[in-house]
């Protein structure tokens, strides 16, 4: 006899009520949504609505995409370049790539070893796809991205944090990444320049972090995204370019986004071996079956193009970051380290977590950046998703007037407090 399983669906007057068969995805559930999204949304709301608030959530560039790069997109428009492309990119891309790579950061790539995607979160969300198993370990130094540790979730691998203090700048030493690797490790994300703390990590700290991956055999994610974005003394060194050994165990990640100001463009690329870049090129062939083709023509621009606006760029963050810093650092209750790479301030907020305002404590910093988006116009990051409970990110992606007139009200909330 033919067994049939029937599905029942309860209707009630007010809707439908699912029965358990129904249930919806534990994975999706579990899935934090992006807290910086929301405050940078919040601003917005609020200043749609005429109300003077001063953002510094921002996490792109407030320049606009440069000329050039624009016109090579409304070519590519005119030229009818607006169908599918290869899943993986286009040719022409991907020799730009190489190109990049082989100039700025001294990998040596082909062509079959890139992965051209939809911005650097699809990227990440292709690496982990295609060398996670489930409940593999990836090492996730705090503080992090606050997407890594989301993405590695939904590719069934476990986030392993690590805590790295102020006292050590924020950066992941070799002596924790080896004390933190198990059987189960399959990979460490390595982010430099970093968001949010701003910090780059120097040739001799990667080579340490380096020796320890290959002894222990695991994998470096690198992404490099804000890689054009270093300032003073320090230089972008990528950890792949150490030696033969190291390279093949890295995957290399970056993107237009923050040093072209292509946010909304979405174009990321990696970097890695020719078995990994073609599962992931597989995997994207059926999630989204190729980047934005015209986007792609404009990233060719930008690569190959003039860099002028880069530096142009680069040296007015550079401006707005020392001032920031400076500021910060004459304000009672908060500290911070000075940022070298990015566009971001980290600042420890811990003491006025005890102070008090209008008569009750500030207590957590989702608190302290409730009070100062509703009564002192101003939105920050609180940085727990970020693996710091104590700390807010602001970002200098913003005019100088605004980062004026916003630390003045945010000085101005720390005069208020008890």
């Amino acid at each position: 006899m033919k067994r049939i399983t029937f599905c029942f669906i309860v209707i009630h007057r007010k809707g439908l009520v699912y029965d358990m068969a129904l249930t919806l995805s534990k994975k999706a559930q579990a899935v934090k949504p992006s807290s910086t999204l929301a405050i940078t949304a919040k601003a917005k709301e609020l200043k749609a609505q005429g109300i003077d608030v001063v953002g510094f959530g921002a996490g792109e560039p407030d320049f606009n995409t440069p000329e050039n790069i624009n016109n090579a997109a409304i070519k590519a428009i005119n030229d009818g370049f607006t169908k599918y492309t290869p899943a993986s990119g286009i040719e022409e891309l991907k020799k730009a790539i190489c190109k990049k790579f082989e100039s700025f950061n001294h990998l040596t790539y082909q062509p079959n070893q890139i992965v051209i995607s939809n911005g650097g979160k699809h990227s990440l969300t292709n690496i982990f796809t295609a060398i996670l198993n489930p409940d593999d370990e990836v090492i996730i130094p705090a503080p992090f991205w606050l997407s890594y540790p989301e993405i590695v979730k939904l590719a069934g691998g476990v986030p392993v944090l690590v805590r790295c203090d102020k006292s050590q700048n924020y950066k992941l030493t070799a002596e924790q990444l080896e004390e933190a690797i198990t059987d189960k490790t399959k990979a460490v994300i390595l982010n430099t320049p970093n968001n949010p703390t701003g910090m780059v990590y120097s040739r001799e700290e990667l080579k340490a972090i380096a020796d320890v991956v290959i002894k222990k055999d695991i994998y470096v994610v690198a992404d490099e995204m804000y890689e054009n974005l270093i300032y003073g003394e320090s230089e972008h060194v990528s950890i792949g370019s150490l030696g033969e050994e190291i390279y093949k165990r890295t995957i290399t990640c970056s993107g237009v986004a923050k040093s072209y100001a292509m946010t909304g463009w979405r174009i990321g690329y990696t970097g890695s071996s020719v078995e990994i870049a073609k599962l992931m090129g597989s995997v994207q062939s059926h999630q989204t079956s190729n980047p934005n083709s015209i986007a792609q023509k404009a990233t060719v621009e930008a690569l190959l193009g003039p860099q002028d606006t880069v530096d142009v760029m680069k040296n007015e963050f550079n401006k707005r970051r020392q001032y920031m810093y400076e500021r910060l650092s004459k304000m009672p209750l908060i500290d911070a380290v000075e940022p070298t790479g990015a566009f971001y301030c980290f600042v420890d907020i811990s003491e006025l977590l005890n102070k008090s305002y209008k008569g009750t404590q500030v207590e957590t910093v989702e608190k302290l950046a409730a009070i100062l988006i509703e009564d002192y116009n101003v939105a920050v990051i609180p940085c727990r998703d970020f693996g710091f409970e104590d700390h807010i990110r602001l970002s200098y992606a913003i005019s100088l007037e605004q980062i004026t007139k916003g630390l003045d009200r945010i000085e101005q909330f720390i005069h208020d407090l008890a």
